[in-house]
């Protein structure tokens, strides 16, 4: 990030005269917040305002807090230690304005030199609703914005939009012509200069709603929460969601003194500064588990995607215990970590889990598994877990299952992040590791809760097995690093062995394929977070292609230092990761293809060997074909993209 270093009066942090107004700076002094004693703030940087943004919170009874005096500031020079994640330790240097806004409530900026972020502060103690929040952003000029609207099928009122999966693919437009009818969901990126990314976001958001962000008036966008549910009923798929009918006139309900989420600005440069950017989980809470030692990251070979097609066995693959036995054999043989078996194997619609289906005896599955290393993770609906969640947990952890994909939230009001809380901390009691789905960006809840090993909240691979080719799949994986990413680690999905181009994609339930080339998906196993990341096509159909399999069942999960070296949003991504001594690297392209020429100056001094995979020279006729070249690695490599390509490689000390 190139940085102008503003002249500032003794500290990075000043108070002015006139005590109305106090200014703070980022220790570099790039990104600078004014803020009123009426709550509103203008944000700069690099000497340019960028927008003004607005706070309050409302209360019962018509009470609104919406000023502030007895300004304090800190300025701190910190490190937070991140395992599990994509380094083991961020740099925490920011400085920092705190103004009490009423007796019961504070209010806090901080000022970081990516990024601008504050929360409110409840410091009663008697319980109290809140009724709003307030939360708008004016930009100074119109910008090219880019959003994942929530899906037009749940866009017939405001009301509807609240029960979402959180995927959907991005769109760009400028700021003012945004749909004033369909709300956005966090991220959300505004460019107002060539030199000038921001990124709109949220973080610490535990037991609270989330939020969402609406256009439509001019350059302004304002905040939209949900309100608390009042009445619910069980429905959607296979009665394993629940449905509001009916909520309360608040957004929270909150039982006495605790901190509100973050609101989070992150500022650069450059693209890569967006997607360079740990902001969401430096302002995460603390890690609420003492001993993570038994928290095993790792991949895992998954049975939905790739429909349990086993070919050239002699049993009939389907949900039944010969499949599971060929997954963990796989599994074994490859090291990887975990199988999961994904929705089937309870018996469907009965309201609990504890009812396994006939073809499956879970017990023996897994002792089969445990002997052989590996280690099984059930799926599981929201409403069954929510249910029985301490039997359930204590049932299937007694038995050995390492852990739960949770599905099917497809909401974030206060109940089910106060939900997810709690069944992060029973899930921790009992030593099993969690993967949302149906759900948002973490938002900072890896942090708290490390077991909580991924969450969805992305447009992933899923949607290639019903998709046709107007879906923007190898475009949507070039947002991704610098939007969804963001937000924290994502169970994407990547890994298919059947590769599409342009011309030969098509969606299918039952084989399914990738779009774009071979590389492109070994490519995202570099340039994608995930601490628990699945393999998501067949078996079998790794077997055929071992050489690709090996290079997938080698690379890490979590990192010891992530680079992002290049990338522009919605053309390429280029991320390097180190790992002990050992450095990975994935790179990704859209449909147009292109010639890269990646600066391996990250690699410490001293000869490595390269081990590159790289678009063959038909991919852009058949995207399976790719070429492996090893050779000592140079001070650059220049590379050819095919059309939806990619290139992985692995460099290891000689």
């Amino acid at each position: 990030m190139k940085k102008v270093i503003l002249p500032l009066l003794l500290s990075a942090m000043c108070l002015s005269a006139t005590a109305r107004d106090y200014t703070l700076a980022s220790p570099d002094g790039a990104v600078t917040a004014t803020v009123s004693d009426k709550l509103d703030y203008t944000v700069s940087f690099n000497g340019k305002a960028l927008f003004t943004g607005s706070a309050a919170i409302e209360l019962e009874n018509g009470k609104t807090v919406s000023t502030a005096k007895a300004p304090k500031t800190k300025s701190v020079d910190a490190t937070v230690m991140s395992p599990l994640y994509r380094a083991t330790s961020i740099a925490d240097r920011y400085n920092q304005l705190t103004l009490t806004a009423d007796k019961d409530w504070k209010i806090e900026f901080r000022a970081y030199n990516d990024g601008l972020a504050y929360r409110w502060e409840y410091t009663g103690k008697k319980p109290v609703n809140v009724v709003d929040e307030k939360v708008a952003y004016t930009f100074v000029d119109d910008a090219k914005t880019t959003v994942g609207y929530i899906r037009p099928d749940r866009c017939t009122s405001i009301e509807t939009q609240f029960f979402s999966s959180f995927e959907n693919k991005y769109e760009q437009t400028a700021l003012s012509k945004l749909d004033p009818k369909r709300m956005a969901f966090l991220p959300v990126a505004i460019e107002p200069a060539d030199d000038v990314k921001i990124l709109l976001t949220e973080s610490d958001q535990s037991r609270y709603p989330g939020l969402y962000l609406l256009g439509g008036d001019g350059t302004t966008l304002k905040g939209v929460l949900p309100r608390y549910p009042k009445k619910e009923s069980i429905g959607g798929y296979i009665n394993i969601q629940k449905i509001v009918e009916e909520r309360e006139d608040y957004i929270a309900r909150l039982d006495g003194a605790r901190t509100l989420p973050w609101r989070i600005a992150i500022i650069g440069d450059e693209d890569k500064d967006l997607a360079q950017s740990q902001l969401t989980y430096q302002l995460g809470a603390p890690s609420q588990i003492d001993d993570i030692s038994w928290i095993k990251p790792g991949k895992v070979a998954w049975d939905w995607w790739n429909n349990w097609n086993l070919i050239g066995v002699d049993f009939e693959a389907g949900v039944n215990n010969d499949t599971y036995k060929y997954y963990i054999d796989f599994a074994a043989k490859n090291g990887i970590e975990y199988i999961i078996m994904d929705d089937g194997w309870s018996v469907p619609g009965c309201g609990e889990l504890f009812s396994v289906v006939p073809q499956i005896d879970m017990p023996g599955l897994v002792r089969y598994a445990a002997d052989r290393g590996v280690g099984i993770i059930l799926w599981a609906g929201y409403v069954p877990f929510e249910k029985d969640l301490e039997a359930v947990c204590k049932h299937y952890a007694d038995m050995g299952v390492k852990g739960f994909k949770v599905d099917f939230f497809d909401r974030n009001d206060q109940a089910v992040e106060e939900f997810v809380d709690r069944a992060a901390k029973v899930a921790a009691d009992h030593h099993l590791v969690l993967d949302l789905h149906g759900y948002h960006i973490p938002a900072g809840i890896n942090r708290r809760w490390p077991n909580v090993l991924n969450t969805e909240g992305v447009n992933g691979l899923e949607q290639l097995k019903w998709a046709d080719i107007n879906l923007d799949q190898v475009g949507y994986d070039t947002y991704a690093p610098f939007i969804r990413q963001a937000g924290g680690p994502m169970d994407y999905t990547q890994g298919a062995m059947r590769n599409g181009t342009r011309d030969s994609y098509h969606g299918s339930v039952t084989q399914p394929m990738s779009q774009g080339t071979r590389c492109h998906q070994l490519g995202l196993y570099a340039v994608f977070d995930s601490p628990l990341n699945m393999l998501c096509d067949a078996p079998t159909n790794y077997e055929r292609e071992q050489e690709c399999t090996d290079y997938i069942a080698a690379i890490p999960t979590v990192w010891d230092e992530t680079i992002v070296l290049d990338g522009q949003m919605g053309e390429y991504c280029v991320t390097a990761r180190r790992k002990g001594n050992d450095w990975w690297l994935g790179g990704i392209t859209n449909w147009t293809p292109r010639d890269i020429t990646v600066d391996l100056s990250f690699l410490p001094e001293g000869t490595y060997q390269a081990d590159w995979y790289l678009d063959g020279v038909n991919a852009h006729r058949d995207a399976n074909d790719y070429r492996r070249v090893k050779e000592t690695a140079g001070t650059t490599k220049t590379i050819h993209l095919a059309p939806g390509g990619g290139f992985a490689a692995r460099f290891t000390a000689k």
